[in-house]
């Protein structure tokens, strides 16, 4: 069922006040690390861009989700990193600067990659239910106005006004971490008996992507021999993905498609809380006296 116009309008604005948030924490700088120190950015952004979208389809399968409830996972998996991954890997002593670079770039990129991952998913698993509800210039018209915009906004206001930024920096993430909060809850409250009934598959399926994620990610940033902060900042990436996105994306096509992030919400700052958690004290001896 497609939702109202009046909560697709609250989920899109909601989404619009996180990424402007995020917007004022990213710097022209920010991107131009992509050229400037590009083993990094390439590696975590395979991981954002390939692997976390293929584990999403795999774990969809094996778990045997629902058509649509599988191509919720799916969008998910293909959403871009999120801001509190940024503080994570801060907390974690890994690579913020790589990781407020990996966030800044997929979610510019998201305009192309949700809409392709989610019409991709959608025949992979059949959700015929969706065919008529999902267009593409109109997903791509949503994730544009819900995250290419307020992020260029949040960009170009910190640039013209550092002082203020720097002087509401905390009230700013506070705001963000709210409405985050209200987004997942109106996700949650508008399809309460899909997510009852089905919470037991869907969490299992969201923690497995999840812990998947941030491990194969880690593994694979290891194995190229990047170092443990960057690792470090690749995994959280991984494991802390923009749900607000895709609740927000997957209520304005099918409420039950915004589940499965809905669900991935309540949990993930735990997961990777905890990863960064271990991740600080291995990261310790190689950041000793170097500030963050």
């Amino acid at each position: 069922m497609e939702a109202s116009p009046v909560a697709t309008g609250f989920l899109t604005a909601g989404l619009a006040v996180i990424m402007f948030a995020l917007g004022t924490s990213l710097t022209v700088a920010d991107f131009k690390r992509v050229v400037t120190a590009p083993r990094g950015v390439a590696v975590g952004m395979v991981n954002l861009l390939l692997i976390a979208p293929l584990l999403a389809f795999a774990m969809a399968e094996l778990f045997g989700l629902d058509p649509v409830l599988a191509a919720g996972l799916v969008l998910l998996g293909a959403a871009p990193g999120g801001a509190f991954a940024n503080l994570l890997t801060h907390l974690a002593r890994g690579d913020t600067a790589l990781s407020v670079t990996m966030t800044g770039v997929s979610s510019a990129l998201s305009v192309v990659t949700v809409p392709f991952y989610l019409g991709l998913a959608t025949e992979v698993f059949g959700a015929d239910e969706l065919a008529d509800d999902l267009s593409m210039p109109r997903i791509v018209a949503r994730v544009t106005l819900g995250i290419a915009l307020p992020l260029a906004a949040g960009m170009t206001f910190a640039a013209r006004r550092p002082d203020w930024i720097a002087a509401h920096e905390r009230q700013i993430k506070r705001v963000a971490l709210g409405t985050f909060g209200i987004v997942v809850i109106a996700a949650v409250a508008s399809q309460t008996e899909t997510v009852l009934d089905n919470i037991g598959i869907v969490f299992a399926a969201a923690l497995a992507l999840n812990l998947a994620a941030m491990s194969v990610s880690y593994g694979a940033a290891r194995v190229v021999r990047l170092d443990g902060r960057q690792s470090t900042a690749i995994a959280i990436e991984l494991g802390v993905h923009n749900a607000a996105l895709a609740v927000a994306i997957g209520a304005s096509v099918n409420e039950e498609l915004a589940v499965p992030a809905a669900v991935y919400s309540s949990f993930m700052l735990v997961t990777a809380g905890l990863f960064a958690r271990v991740m600080y004290r291995r990261n310790a001896p190689v950041t000793a006296g170097v500030p963050e």
